[in-house]
């Protein structure tokens, strides 16, 4: 056995609950999903492990995790809603400064912060929001100083023209729909592990900063779903369950839930999508869509293909309901995550998709993630960008 020496620094010792406090339990969830809260609930069970017992019963006590009847533990909403915003201060730490908190749009009227300068007036605008200084100067200098008559007070005249009002930064509501990619490839280099704490940081932004807007996840491998608020943090990719070289399958649309789970459905991703933004009455929808890899399935009729190597009809499938979209007004993003090099011929398919809908796309790696999509997210910039 070697030993190591060094100054001490005088800095404290830490303490059990600071080795195993909620950051760290966040960090294990996030990583690990559902087998990250089987693991604690054998903590609790094991009795050589009560240092760590006690802090998951303070969790508990504290309303950070709930345990039911069973024995079994979950997330609770306040737990939730503290990793949210915990990666939300992580995320925006590792932005780079100046970027705006907001919504790009400047108009007149209620709803925003008021800004510096003013416009002229239009029939039809809030009168609340007349500049009153301004508009009398307008009026003094355009008319000259009143002149008062024998028993009559002075008057001041004004034109239509004499009249402005203030400038605001207008309120725009946004509906957007987060597609993750949840294949078997996305378990690489915490892919979905940073694609995780930027969805909880946009949850936490909306919330907080922008309440007019609304955000929903979608999780797309053979197949496609909703991914809920509560659990999000437990969300892991699909493991790979074939390793043939080729890979031909037809399954019932039914029947999808027996299938090997961990292809690249984004085409039915895209479908529920568009089902979701249609219920939105926001003036902005837009998809985000967060993937590793060119599609290997799609729907047809019934019927789910899943397709290895990829095959060009998932991938005309996938464009033209991209098509769609964009036809609905929907504003498509694609975040395209390339560790990968020896792969990159895959960046082709996203390449074909950002031009047919005028969108946008970011060739990333995973650490860059969250800065491309709060930037996006925030600025609405239309705009190709090649991160190194």
């Amino acid at each position: 056995m070697r030993y190591f020496y060094g100054e001490y620094d005088g800095s404290e010792f830490p303490t059990p609950d600071k080795l195993f406090g909620f950051d760290q339990l966040m960090q294990f969830i996030l990583e690990y999903g559902d087998h990250a809260l089987k693991a604690i609930e054998q903590m609790l069970q094991d009795p050589k492990n009560e240092a760590q017992s006690e802090l998951i019963e303070k969790l508990i006590k504290d309303g950070l995790l709930d345990k039911n009847g069973n024995g079994q533990i979950r997330l609770t909403p306040k737990a939730v809603g503290r990793m949210q915003r915990r990666a939300l201060m992580e995320v925006f730490s590792n932005l780079r400064t100046g970027q705006r908190e907001g919504h790009e749009k400047i108009t007149t009227g209620a709803g925003g912060e008021r800004i510096d300068g003013t416009k002229p007036y239009q029939f039809g605008d809030p009168v609340s929001e007349l500049d009153l200084h301004q508009t009398i100067r307008n009026a003094l200098s355009r008319h000259g100083l009143p002149q008062s008559s024998a028993g009559r007070p002075a008057s001041i005249r004004f034109d239509e023209k004499d009249f402005v009002l203030h400038l605001h930064e207008g309120t725009t509501s946004c509906s957007t729909v987060v597609l993750l990619d949840m294949s078997g490839s996305m378990m690489r280099y915490s892919r979905f592990l940073s694609a995780k704490k930027v969805a909880l940081a946009m949850q936490a932004l909306v919330r907080s900063k922008f309440p007019q807007d609304s955000i929903d996840f979608v999780g797309f491998y053979s197949g496609a779903n909703r991914i809920p608020e509560a659990l999000l943090p437990l969300a892991m990719p699909k493991p790979v369950t074939i390793y043939d070289y080729q890979v031909r399958l037809k399954v019932p649309v039914d029947q999808l839930s027996i299938a090997p789970q961990h292809f690249t459905n984004l085409h039915m991703g895209l479908q529920l999508a568009r089902r979701i933004l249609r219920k939105r009455t926001s003036e902005n929808k837009q998809i985000f869509i967060i993937t590793d890899g060119q599609p290997t399935a799609h729907v047809e009729g019934n019927f789910v293909h899943l397709l290895f190597p990829p095959d060009t009809r998932s991938t005309v499938a996938t464009l033209k309901e991209a098509i769609l979209a964009t036809r609905e007004g929907c504003r498509i993003s694609t975040f395209a995550l390339i560790e990968d090099y020896w792969g990159m011929e895959w960046v082709g398919f996203v390449d074909q998709l950002t031009k047919l809908t005028k969108g946008v796309a970011f060739y990333t790696s995973s650490g860059e993630l969250s800065s491309c999509i709060m930037e996006s997210y925030l600025s609405g910039r239309k705009k190709k960008a090649y991160i190194a």
